[in-house]
């Protein structure tokens, strides 16, 4: 399992890179080469994650009732060729709007199947007890790309424009693919009993076992807080950042390469904090640290700000990233193999789903109010979603069983 576990982990960070690559490439594709202003943006982040809420759920039906490796294969393979086509579009001069806003449904759609498949396939790779060290592993190639990334995406984006900068995401994609090819582990696939029944059934299983269960329910509200913040985030960055500060792209990926540092150092420690302390004080203990250390970031001027941003960043996302840990590997640990594609899906369902709506906030917040309201708006409500964990002192001792 050594080799599949690896050809795993390289997979994730090929994926991870060209993602980092296109978090910057996209956006600014939309607001440098077809001039688009903070509600198209909103739109574009909209439709990247609007998947989430309508396949969310029945994704994870079908993860368990088939084969979890061919998902992943096939996810990577359908994301590459839809990012091929925006440069293919920009050189033929016919790129639009609604263009980018169809390959943001499909990137979308293929990023709800591959993340349910990938965190639900872990556990045939790796032993139960060894979840927090794999689970670090794969957080650290993660965040490596998530520091190299959107600074390579915004020296890419002023070398070669913004859509023939994602031509580095489609290739990381297709690599993806065949590494993940090569593992031979598959992944079960439902009982022939389960894969009869009708689909709202299996659904509503794997929504009972989140909702039922203190810790998983708790993570759930924060998560869903937390991604409501990054939408808006995804928008007042560019609009703030690049459009009214006057930041350069190259500059603008690296600020948001910062949380990334700090996650680095962080994500090798989650495995060591759990085992001292137990899960259920990793958590709290993190969720408390990452909340103190995103609001500073606000308390500053303009100038200052593009100063202290990266600092809190940074320490804040080396919080961010053990309590991300802990929860990922406290969940793989408790859920029943039958059920990790669907409990999967609907952490995936009630926290990413949320991610939409923090785009189209954020694109109206930035219509009428400017880009760094839109900017703070995405920074505080990050910061406050970790009071659904920090108001739960009970969360040290549900999560000890």
């Amino acid at each position: 399992m050594r080799g599949d576990f690896r050809r795993f982990t390289w997979a994730n960070g090929v994926t991870q890179l060209g993602t980092q690559v296109t978090v910057v490439a996209l956006p600014l594709t939309a607001l440098l080469a077809l001039e688009a202003g903070g509600f198209e943006l909103g739109l574009l982040s909209a439709a990247q994650m609007v998947a989430f809420l309508v396949i969310g759920l029945p994704a994870g039906v079908w993860v368990d009732r088939a084969r979890r490796r061919p998902i992943l294969v096939w996810a990577d393979l359908a994301r590459g060729v839809a990012l091929l086509t925006v440069p293919a579009a920009a050189w033929l001069g016919v790129l639009t709007l609604p263009h980018l806003y169809a390959v943001a449904l499909v990137l979308g759609v293929g990023t709800v199947f591959f993340d349910v498949a990938q965190m639900s396939f872990l556990p045939a790779i790796v032993p139960k007890e060894g979840l927090e060290r794999a689970n670090g592993r794969l957080e650290v190639t993660r965040q490596m790309s998530v520091l190299v990334g959107p600074g390579l995406g915004g020296w890419l984006v002023t070398a070669l424009t913004a859509p023939f900068a994602l031509l580095a995401d489609a290739l990381g994609y297709v690599v993806s693919g065949l590494l993940l090819a090569g593992v031979r582990a598959q992944g079960r696939r439902g009982p022939a009993e389960e894969r009869g029944r009708g689909w709202r059934s299996e659904v509503a299983e794997g929504i009972a076992f989140v909702v039922r269960d203190p810790v998983l329910r708790r993570i759930a509200i924060g998560g869903a807080l937390t991604r409501l913040g990054l939408g808006a985030g995804a928008v007042g960055s560019p609009l703030y950042l690049v459009a009214e500060l006057g930041v350069g792209a190259t500059a603008y990926g690296l600020l948001l390469s910062a949380s990334a540092v700090g996650a680095l150092a962080g994500a090798p420690l989650a495995a060591r904090l759990a085992a001292r302390w137990g899960v259920g004080p990793t958590l709290y203990g993190s969720a408390l640290a990452t909340m103190a250390l995103y609001l500073p970031a606000l308390a500053t001027g303009p100038g200052w700000r593009l100063l202290t941003f990266p600092v809190f960043s940074a320490l804040a996302g080396a919080a961010a990233v053990v309590f991300n840990i802990a929860q990922l590997s406290h969940r793989q640990r408790i859920t029943p193999e039958r059920l990790l594609g669907r409990v999967n899906a609907s952490m995936r369902f009630l926290m990413w789903g949320a991610m939409p709506l923090g785009g189209l906030a954020g694109g109206a917040l930035g219509e009428w109010l400017g880009g760094y309201a839109a900017f703070a708006a995405g920074i505080a409500g990050v910061a406050l979603s970790y009071l659904a964990v920090v108001l739960a002192p009970g969360i040290t001792r549900a999560a000890a069983r």
